[in-house]
């Protein structure tokens, strides 16, 4: 970027996902033409789709795609683009492509290389804001930590996300977790160098939007909050962070402002800062991009960052001082993830997603895609903005609630309890949140509920079946020789099944078997209204084409239900102590000297599966033999593929 002006015609993003089709969105409203990049897995993704040209990026992994600036800076200058836009994560904070980008005579938009480069030092960074007196987390070597310095945090010096961080607490663990945390960080960003802090319990995670133009301008766009996290990856964020007193705001404000003279920034860019349980600032780092979470800064100051991400790399000017904020934002994460299941990554084909409710939701899916293996599973992102933090927070849960999504487990249910949380609602906020209340917010649906949505998938089977009536043709399928007996169908729902029972309809609305208390006022395939106790509910039923699914949803919660074969299939069984691939994925370590026959304890680690960019360590369900390994590095799997058999050793 320079300061003299320039007139931007078309715009490359390099990135993929929500914030490619966000950064179009403004693009297109500004009048440029858009280019997309894709791997191959995402030939056909709704970035591709939304954009005017598309290039491929041959290969899978980010490595061999996202990651490989020269092939990007080839596609911009082939479909004719003037301006890179590197979005989040990827190349975003990479001074080297930067450069290359301007090198080629492109405008980059972000900001200068030299500022990328002097944050992305941690030494610079810290002296950078010593200076306005904000107390600082001193790094810690890993090589001669003690116990006295536990519990630390790994952190990738080259990015963030949560990819390529890690707590020790246990010196004995220091080594593997920093193997893991480099594995990690050199997967997401090229980069595997890692570096160590002290880990403060119960810190609040507080940042400051900034904004700077090529003129000496640079904006404080107040707060927020994004202590509520998984795998130190942010999950709800919010703006302003509430109840800082304002001499600790103003404080901030200046720290990140000076930050940004120190290195003449320029464009959007974020500092951020652990705050303790009794209110003192540590300055974690500078992000020298755009955040994921910027869209609560957008609600709440009514503007468009990316917009003015583009007109200041065109030379234009900011006005002296931002606009007043106004009212409280709230944004939570959708990830195709189970929370209950050490937050496993879910792939598949997402065949509904549609949310209720005056929301903005960023998204990188449509109805039908596929959330594959090779990138992060957030499906998108949902932000409510209203007068007050109680109307926000209240709003964005209900959106959520009264959410349809089907076809992935998700983490919606974790999303609405903990936005209904009593520690959320009063702001008591901090990272270890989901450390002490994962087990509760992931409990399974009340029977109540769940009783009500079996109800009205009876009533929906039972309007859809054939009456006994009907000519023979119709009815094979569900000839009964009595026809007082009702119907019968097995469902699955976690590790439970169901059997429903229902009559089908023979003149007006069906009964639900083996449901006391429960009239149906209405019924079809797809819509069911009952009444408990007085009180009318509305139920939606969806049966997936070509799929054993059915997906229910009330204002009580949503339930999915597969339905199950009348026969068990022979090949399902597998031996007793058989390790099963929990998701697809690669095979990236195998544990070291470990071969069949090897004795493993219950809890050990065998082997590790990456997939959806993290880690995954897949251990030992008991203490006894390894009689089989069909894992090797390097190897893709499948969901649910044989990889080791451990034999239970039998107690004396």
């Amino acid at each position: 970027m320079s300061p003299h002006m320039t007139n931007l015609t078309s715009l490359l993003v390099a990135n993929r996902g929500e914030i490619a089709v966000r950064i179009f969105r403004t693009a297109r409203a500004l009048g440029l033409a858009t280019v997309a990049v894709h791997s191959d897995p995402d030939a056909d993704a709704l970035h591709v789709r939304d954009a005017d040209a598309a290039v491929r990026l041959p290969g899978a992994a980010p490595a061999d795609t996202y990651l490989r600036g020269d092939l990007i800076i080839a596609a911009a200058l082939a479909a004719g683009a003037d301006a890179v836009h590197p979005g989040y994560g990827f190349l975003s904070e990479n001074a080297g492509f930067a450069r290359a980008v301007e090198d080629a005579g492109l405008a980059w938009i972000g900001p200068p290389p030299d500022a990328i480069e002097a944050m992305a030092s941690k030494t610079r960074a810290k002296e950078l804001v010593r200076a306005a007196g904000v107390p600082l987390l001193d790094p810690v070597d890993p090589a001669t930590a003690t116990a006295a310095d536990l519990p630390l945090l790994l952190k990738a010096a080259a990015g963030g996300g949560g990819r390529g961080m890690r707590v020790v607490r246990d010196l004995d663990a220091l080594k593997e977790e920093l193997e893991a945390a480099s594995a990690e960080a050199r997967s997401a960003f090229g980069d595997g160098e890692v570096f160590a802090e002290p880990y403060v319990e119960r810190g609040r995670h507080v940042e400051v939007q900034i904004l700077a133009d090529a003129h000496g301008t640079v904006w404080a766009l107040g707060t927020r909050d994004c202590s509520l996290q998984r795998r130190h990856q942010k999950v709800i964020e919010e703006a302003p962070a509430p109840g800082l007193p304002d001499a600790l705001r103003e404080s901030l404000h200046q720290a990140a402002t000076a930050a940004a003279r120190a290195v003449s920034y320029r464009g959007a860019g974020t500092v951020e800062f652990l705050v303790t349980a009794d209110g003192r600032p540590y300055f974690l780092e500078m992000n020298t991009r755009l955040q994921v979470e910027h869209p609560v800064t957008e609600a709440v100051f009514g503007l468009d960052l990316v917009a003015l991400q583009l007109r200041v790399a065109e030379g234009a000017a900011l006005p002296p001082a931002p606009p007043e904020p106004g009212g409280h934002a709230v944004e939570a994460r959708l990830y195709a993830e189970d929370p209950a299941r050490d937050w496993r990554p879910q792939t598949g084909v997402l065949r509904t997603l549609a949310v209720p409710g005056r929301v903005r939701v960023d998204t990188g899916f449509a109805d039908g895609d596929t959330v594959g293996i090779h990138y992060d599973p957030m499906l998108a992102k949902v932000i409510a903005h209203a007068p007050t933090r109680a109307e926000a927070v209240r709003a964005l849960a209900r959106a959520l609630a009264e959410a349809r999504i089907h076809g992935l487990t998700t983490n919606r249910e974790l999303l609405v309890r903990s936005l209904r949380h009593p520690e959320f609602a009063a702001a008591r906020l901090d990272t270890g949140f989901y450390d002490r209340h994962l087990a509760a917010l992931t409990e399974d649906t009340p029977d109540t509920a769940r009783a009500l949505a079996l109800a009205a998938l009876a009533a929906a089977l039972a309007d859809a079946a054939p009456a006994p009536d009907a000519p023979l043709a119709t009815r094979l399928g569900g000839w009964r020789n009595v026809p007082s007996q009702p119907q019968t169908r097995s469902y699955r729902s976690g590790e439970t099944t169901y059997e429903i029972r229902y009559h089908p309809a023979r003149s007006g609305p069906p009964v639900p078997v083996d449901q006391p208390g429960v009239r149906v006022l209405a019924t079809g395939p797809a819509l069911v209204t009952l009444e408990v106790d007085g009180i009318r509910r509305m139920f939606h039923v969806k049966h997936e084409s070509n799929s054993p699914e059915v997906h229910v949803d009330s204002a009580l919660g949503a339930h999915t239900l597969t339905r199950l074969p009348r026969f068990a299939d022979p090949q399902d069984r597998t031996a007793p102590g058989s390790l099963l691939a929990p998701m697809p994925g690669t095979v990236v370590r195998v544990a070291e000297g470990l071969a069949p026959g090897s004795p493993v304890t219950a809890g050990q680690p065998l082997l590790w599966l990456e997939a959806m960019k993290m880690e995954h360590r897949i251990v030992s369900p008991a203490s006894g033999t390894l009689t089989a390994l069909h894992a090797a590095t390097g190897r893709q799997v499948e969901f649910g593929a044989l990889l080791a058999v451990v034999q239970e050793e039998t107690p004396a």
